[in-house]
């Protein structure tokens, strides 16, 4: 065997193994991922086109480099088609069932026109040895259906790099764009080799794809062992990062901004691509209430504009011996709002719109609690609607519930913004004034009367007229010295309220204390 034919069969078979070897690998470690099963696939055919051409070139006969030549065409038309779908599925995109059987259809028939071509010759139209290279090699002149193979072949490829091509767009991040960089290298580094053979510029005419596709399946492993291809890949970032609900950013150890996905853009409308590297806290702007909440590590519900409320939630992440921040936003608007509605249901009366009494209890607890610290006056106020029953047996209850939501719009424009207001029980009223004298809260007490009797509800037709009844408590907190209870005062003002109506309704009654 001449040297040449040695040198150039010992670089093939070194390619097959390297083949082979990519190809258990992937067996191993790839077979579950996205993309996985093709690169085993291809690379397993690889090995086999890789090591039928190494035996074609070692033959003496034609006869056997045509056994050799057809073992080659098993395998070899499909490597185009599971490198399409080795990039496809690296970048998250699926083919149709119709798809799959197009794709395969060509191959299937290159094989068959390829072995019978002796009855039609579509695919060699002539077959010899080369009599000008030191050692045998075929010499194959094409028919039109090897045009129609490397047509294939071409689309293909093209196809599988403008798919990563679209992926390179999207991603700004080094790691991801070097992998899609080294795959796009690695499918062009077949497509010279086929150009140099098909054009006859290869040593002896000597086909140069078992070689280069080995070549091009070493960057594909650069890719895999390096940059650990089809496990950290920029599908699992667009199709599941960027399409998530939740709003993400993550920070390095040191609080510098290395990625966000698009949710983020709606949380924080300073993100851009100009942001990557810089301090998160200057990107917010420091000092808002969103950057205090990011930089101490704050977890819990945060308000964004008018009406949207986000859960932030933060944990942290080692990479590489670095750890990483990850910062999420998960849209909360609806239960805040259901828990506000819930909360307001739970402490305003339906029908007037005013504290209920359970809530208006709370609440006027609340304030004696911090008037007795500074010893300030608080005056409680209760009045009902004077012969109520009679309203409802004479005009219905729908009248008499309009009769209590017109009283109780009344209240409101009267009071004061520290006053609150509440419906003690049936058609009773309730008033907690702080900071205010008897003398100003019988001024009030008397203003709501005029106003009450000077409302008419209009009900079929007829015109209901309303009076009402008040009685006021009122006392100067003084401290330790004067524990005056909310309970009490709430007795004083009824009898107070009782006495207006001994009176003859419709007025105003002052709690005298006896002795």
């Amino acid at each position: 065997m001449p040297n040449e034919a040695f040198v150039y069969i010992v670089v093939v078979i070194l390619a097959g193994i390297l083949s082979s070897l990519l190809c258990l690998y992937a067996y191993f470690r790839l077979k579950e991922v996205p993309g996985g099963s093709s690169y085993m696939v291809v690379t397993l055919f690889s090995a086999v086109f890789t090591f039928s051409y190494a035996f074609e070139l070692s033959s003496t006969s034609m006869e056997k480099m045509l056994i050799w030549l057809s073992v080659e065409y098993l395998v070899l038309p499909f490597i185009p088609a599971f490198i399409l779908l080795m990039c496809l599925g690296y970048v998250g995109r699926k083919l149709n069932q119709w798809m799959y059987y197009l794709l395969f259809l060509l191959p299937i028939l290159t094989i068959f026109m390829h072995a019978t071509n002796e009855h039609h010759h579509l695919y060699y139209t002539s077959i010899e040895l080369n009599r000008d290279s030191p050692f045998p090699i075929l010499k194959l002149e094409y028919g039109p259906w090897f045009y129609v193979h490397s047509i294939y072949l071409f689309l293909c490829f093209m196809v599988s790099i403008i798919s990563l091509g679209m992926e390179l767009r999207k991603t700004t991040i080094f790691r991801f764009r070097m992998q899609i960089m080294l795959m796009v290298t690695g499918i062009m580094v077949p497509i010279i080799a086929n150009y140099f053979y098909l054009n006859d510029l290869s040593p002896y005419g000597i086909d140069l794809g078992p070689v280069s596709m080995s070549i091009s399946f070493i960057l594909h492993g650069a890719a895999l062992f390096s940059y650990q291809m089809f496990r950290v890949t920029p599908v699992a970032r667009e199709t599941v990062f960027e399409n998530m609900k939740e709003g993400v950013i993550v920070l390095n150890q040191d609080g510098l901004l290395i990625d966000y996905n698009h949710a983020m853009l709606t949380i924080i409308s300073t993100l851009s691509s100009q942001c990557i590297g810089k301090p998160i806290v200057d990107v917010i702007g420091r000092g808002t209430h969103l950057a205090e909440i990011v930089l101490h590590e704050i977890e819990g519900d945060y308000r964004s504009g008018e009406n949207t409320y986000y859960h932030i939630r933060f944990s942290h992440v080692k990479n590489k011996h670095k750890l990483m921040k990850i910062i999420t936003f998960v849209d909360v608007t609806v239960r805040v709002n259901l828990q506000e509605k819930l909360q307001y249901l739970a402490r305003i009366d339906g029908l007037t719109q005013l504290y209920n009494r359970h809530f208006f209890m709370e609440e006027s607890e609340r304030i004696l609690d911090s008037l007795n610290k500074k010893g300030e006056a608080v005056s409680i106020i209760m009045f009902d609607i004077d012969h109520f029953k009679s309203i409802n047996d004479t005009f219905g209850h729908e009248a008499g519930d309009l009769v209590l939501a017109r009283v109780a719009s009344v209240v409101k424009k009267c009071l004061g913004s520290r006053d609150i207001v509440g419906r003690y029980g049936g058609e009773e009223f309730i008033l907690c004034m702080p900071e205010t004298s008897l003398l100003a809260a019988r001024k009030m007490a008397d203003s709501i009367r005029r106003n009450i009797s000077q409302a008419v509800v209009r009900y079929s037709e007829k015109d209901i007229t309303i009076t009402s009844s008040f009685g006021i408590s009122s006392v100067l907190m003084r401290g330790e010295e004067d524990q005056a209870t909310l309970q009490t005062l709430i007795r004083e003002a009824d009898q107070a309220l009782y006495a207006a109506k001994r009176k003859g309704r419709n007025c105003v009654e002052i709690f005298e204390k006896v002795g």
